[in-house]
């Protein structure tokens, strides 16, 4: 069976799909075709349904909620860091800031509007931002992905998400980001393989950290590397990114519930009614 994986380019997506790019996976009669798009991209065209397989922002979830079921696996949360809102040093930002966002549908940007709701938004490319804060032609700007871990020296710190995150979370939970999502039209049986195959992936990816990042540079597939590609993988892409765990599931139905309450979202949603439903293969299997 051929199928599109669509992913973005950034370090710890290229590193979690490449496990079954370079073939260390079993993937019975599946024929994967990796398409790599910004973020942004990819949550405009799942909304569209374009891709059976996708990486999402969590926060656009309910919108597809529909026409996709969530993966339990791929998935990157920040926990005790996550997107910084820079500025320029020493200036001061006001309630209507001009403000650069990498996209309306992504979660840092559900997040900041909610703290912002005054700011003057401009979406772009998120590896525009930085600049676009430098140049002036914004006031301040999250910076996300591997741009966190060094940017320009006449920039600082406004903001941390990760502290907004627990101020409205109320509670010692990661900081949900993005994940995988999956067309509801694919049969049962073909998703919980597919999901399968993809959480063996990221397993065998952080087994063979070393090895697979050595290659993802000489490939130059990543943006980073060296010591900035161990520490960004650290950080989206380790042994949290196999499988949503029970505290992942917690922080992502307050995502939820925080999104719903600043009227990101029409419904109320937890997470672990759109799952795809493991216990099918085990009645199937028994």
């Amino acid at each position: 069976m051929n199928l599109k994986i669509a992913h973005s380019p950034d370090a710890d997506d290229i590193f979690m799909y490449y496990a079954i790019k370079f073939g260390w996976v079993a993937c019975k009669d599946y024929k994967f075709e990796n398409i790599a798009l910004d973020i942004e991209t990819l949550n405009i065209e799942a909304i569209k349904g374009t891709y059976p397989v996708t990486a999402i922002s969590f926060a656009m979830y309910p919108k597809i909620k529909d026409d996709y079921a969530m993966l339990r696996t791929a998935v990157s949360f920040g926990d005790g860091y996550g997107p910084k809102l820079i500025k320029q040093k020493g200036k001061k930002l006001r309630k209507n800031l001009k403000l650069a966002l990498s996209g309306e549908n992504t979660t840092n940007a559900m997040l900041i509007r909610a703290r912002y709701p005054e700011a003057r938004v401009k979406y772009m490319n998120f590896l525009d931002i930085e600049q676009a804060v430098v140049s002036g032609e914004v006031d301040a700007g999250v910076l996300i992905h591997e741009s966190i871990l060094d940017f320009d020296n006449s920039l600082e710190v406004e903001l941390e998400l990760w502290d907004w995150w627990q101020e409205l979370a109320g509670d010692e939970l990661p900081l949900p980001l993005g994940g995988m999502a999956i067309r509801r039209s694919l049969p049962l049986n073909r998703a919980i393989e597919i999901e399968d195959i993809l959480i063996d992936g990221v397993k065998i990816a952080n087994e063979k950290k070393q090895e697979l990042s050595k290659l993802l540079v000489e490939k130059k597939l990543v943006r980073i590397e060296d010591e900035m590609l161990t520490k960004y993988l650290d950080m989206y892409a380790s042994n949290d990114s196999i499988e949503l765990s029970k505290i992942q599931l917690k922080a992502l139905d307050k995502l939820f519930e925080i999104g719903y309450n600043f009227k990101e979202f029409s419904t109320k949603i937890e997470i672990e009614d759109f799952l795809i439903p493991k216990e099918y293969k085990e009645l199937r299997e028994g």
